[in-house]
């Protein structure tokens, strides 16, 4: 989760995602390396998904913007954003 923006990452494959309205309403910013492609919402600034630096061939979706009916169970796992890399390197010992 982003300490910050409280943003509740749910990591999925890109052939896993499938984006359904709204498209025309995004935005897109990227910033640092480039490689993390943040998607927000023209109108009020929500991000809802975006192509991730840690995840670039899938999308981190906020958990928070889905619809809770559409959701069978979730497990939350911890990472240290503050310490993104290390926390990254964690990921990959899992």
């Amino acid at each position: 989760m982003c300490a910050r923006s409280a943003y509740l990452h749910l990591i999925v494959d890109a052939a896993g995602f499938r984006l359904l309205a709204g498209g025309g309403d995004l935005t897109e910013y990227r910033f640092g390396t480039g490689v993390a492609r943040h998607r927000y919402c023209r109108h009020c600034g929500v991000k809802p998904f975006y192509v991730p630096r840690s995840h670039p061939d899938g999308f981190s979706v906020n958990a928070r913007c889905l619809d809770p009916a559409t959701i069978d169970s979730t497990t939350i796992r911890p990472f240290d954003g503050q310490n993104w890399d290390a926390a990254r390197r964690e990921l990959d010992v899992r």
